[in-house]
Formats: C-alpha cells, structure tokens, sequence
C-alpha cells in the first residue's frame, strides 16, 4: 500500500526446543509466526483473526518490538524499525501503543489511575506537573470517566471501566498506531458494544490506525476495514470486510464463519466443521497447512505450499483451488451476539449515519 503507516513483510517468530535440563539438544522450532506480510494504512483498521494459537497475538507483538522477530521487515512511516535500538527505539514508543486484552492484569494495582495514566508522560518527558495532570483529566473525559476517578484504584472500577482506563493510557502520548489485542474478549457482551463503539469514535476524532486481533467475528464486522485469516503462523486470505463475508475464498475461513452459533431454533443446524485438531506449529503437515482438515483438498495441497495470491478485486487467498470453490452461503449475523449488544450496534451505526448526513 502506497503510504501506508505501517508494512510488515516475511515476519517470521520460531521458537527453539530443547531436551535435556543442562545441555539441551535443539530437536525442533515452534514457528508461531511464519513469513506474514500485510500493509495497514493510515486511519484504518485491519482485523487479524483465527483460533487460538494461530499467531495473531505474537504477530501484534512483533509490530511493536515487545519481542524479537527472527526473520523479515516492519517498517513504520516508511522506517525500518526492526534493528532499533536504545534511544531511537524508545522515541518510536510515543507512536505505537497496544490495548491488552485482559483490562485488570495490564494495571498495576498499587497505582492510582491518576499514576497509571501519568506515568507514560513521564517515560517520554512530556510537560511539567500542571500540564501532565491536565493531559490526564482529559484523557479521562475523553474515553467516558470522570476527573474524580483520578484518585481510585483499578479494583474500584467495572471491567468495562478498566477497559477504558486501558485505552485512555494507550491514547496518552498521541500515538498514531494502537494495537488492540482482543481488546473486548474478557468483557460482557452487553459492554463489549460500549467499548467497541468507544474505539471508533476515538478512530474517527483522532485519526488512529487499528491493527485489531479478535476471534468475534461480529465485533470484526463492526470494527474493521480489511481483515486478515491467520491458520498455524500464516495468512491464508486477506480482503476487505465485505468481500470477505460475502464471498470468503479459503475453505479455512468458511469453516470460522460456518462454525458461528445461531441464535435461531428453525435455521438448519448442519454446519461445516472441520475434522481433525489443529496440527502442531512444531511440526505442520507440509503442503498447505489446513490440508488435514480441508473438504477440497487434493495431491497438489498436499505437497505444495499455496502463495498468498491476488485474486480478482484484490482479494488474497493462500488456497490452490481458490477460484474454483462452489459458492459460500451467506454468512448473514456475522456472529452469535446478545440482542442487547446488537441493538447498541446498530443505534451507534444510526446515530453516525445522521451525524454524516448533517455534516454534509
């Protein structure tokens, strides 16, 4: 993507494996990221999704230099930042910043919110005393809370709450990617809309840019602009939103999108699951990866490795018989959510709708 914010290509994360407790043999590698290359422009969000362990988490890591890539290139703003270090790394910091999953663990409970949101500005050196407590009231104001919540502590607050103290500290220094990292997965649906509507007023005030991990296939609905399928350390099909619901070009992704529950006693029950587990990333079958559990496969996907391919429209798949695949039903619902989520959903689409047609 012509300027886009941020390029990552061939990353790569193995894992050594040793036996022996003093002098353990090499006997394998865990590649829990393995040769990934996506393009994220600037306000947009792109969703990475898949089962559990397929990548998605270490993939957000690696972006940010939590952890150490072994193989290919990020470049942020057109800059190399893999090799950075020190200084030039720490400056990076104030332009990337991630929104964990898990609200209460990412806070320190010894810390007040007001330290918790101050303390970022003091890493960076931003402003004096007067001008840091001032950033951190508005930073309250600006995700729903209120200035005297300067004073509690994290266990005083709802998960939702916790959730956006999480966000307002990742938004403290002004960054122009934020990372979220399921960010909603260990809420209630019922607030899950909260924080998911939250996220995308901040995106069009601020002008963010998303890199959104989730397995909710209707928050990713919601929330995202393209969306990348991850299987064992691998993107398998990349495409926007809609084309991806509408006409998925992996067999892997129908099977996500087929394995949503319905929340309807008359639909037809029968859905494609795949057979089989996951293969071990220490050992993945050879060929295309989701082979094993495939309905289409054939020799070909059994022994050769399928390129991440542009399809007509621009959509990508990693899939040998990708134009060839009988037409998907329709994934309407998108995913099993609670009427009351889904009904805050559709009032916020609403409500931007009218906000747009009264702008213009």
């Amino acid at each position: 993507m012509s300027g886009a914010l941020l390029e990552v290509e061939n990353l790569a994360k193995y894992y050594e494996v040793k036996r022996g407790l003093l002098f353990g043999r090499h006997v394998g590698s865990v590649r829990a990221v393995d040769g990934v290359s996506f393009s994220l422009g600037r306000g947009e969000t792109l969703a990475l999704v898949g089962e559990s362990g397929c990548g998605k988490s270490t993939t957000a890591r690696l972006v940010l230099r939590l952890i150490e890539p072994t193989a290919g290139t990020v470049r942020f703003e057109g800059t190399d930042i893999t090799q950075m270090r020190g200084e030039p790394l720490r400056k990076l910091r104030r332009r990337m910043q991630i929104v964990f999953q898990d609200p209460f663990a990412s806070l320190n409970p010894r810390m007040t919110v007001g330290d918790i949101l101050e303390e970022p500005l003091l890493v960076h050196g931003i402003g004096d005393k007067a001008s840091r407590r001032a950033r951190v009231n508005q930073l309250l104001g600006l995700v729903g809370l209120a200035s005297y919540h300067v004073q509690r502590y994290p266990h005083e607050f709802s998960g939702g709450q916790r959730q956006r103290i999480g966000i307002a500290r990742a938004l403290a220094v002004e960054p122009a990617l934020v990372v979220c990292d399921e960010p909603v997965s260990a809420l209630d649906v019922s607030i899950q809309a909260q924080v998911v509507n939250l996220l995308k007023d901040l995106q069009a005030r601020l002008g963010l840019s998303y890199l959104f991990i989730a397995h909710d296939l209707a928050v990713v609905k919601h929330m995202a602009d393209r969306v990348a399928v991850m299987y064992l350390g691998r993107i398998v099909e990349l495409a926007a939103k809609d084309a991806l619901f509408a006409n998925p070009r992996h067999p892997y992704t129908r099977t996500l999108l087929a394995a949503i529950p319905r929340p309807d006693p008359h639909r037809d029950t029968a859905r494609q699951i795949p057979g089989g587990d996951v293969p071990s990333p220490m050992n993945p079958p050879p060929g295309c990866h989701f082979h094993t559990r495939c309905p289409f496969a054939d020799e070909r996907c059994r022994v050769e490795v399928p390129a991440l391919r542009v399809l007509e429209g621009g959509h990508q798949a990693a899939c040998h018989h990708a134009e060839k695949l009988p037409a998907a039903p329709a994934a309407e619902g998108a995913a099993a959510m609670s009427p009351v989520a889904a009904r805050r959903l559709e009032l916020y689409a609403a409500r931007r709708g009218r906000a747009a047609a009264e702008a213009g």
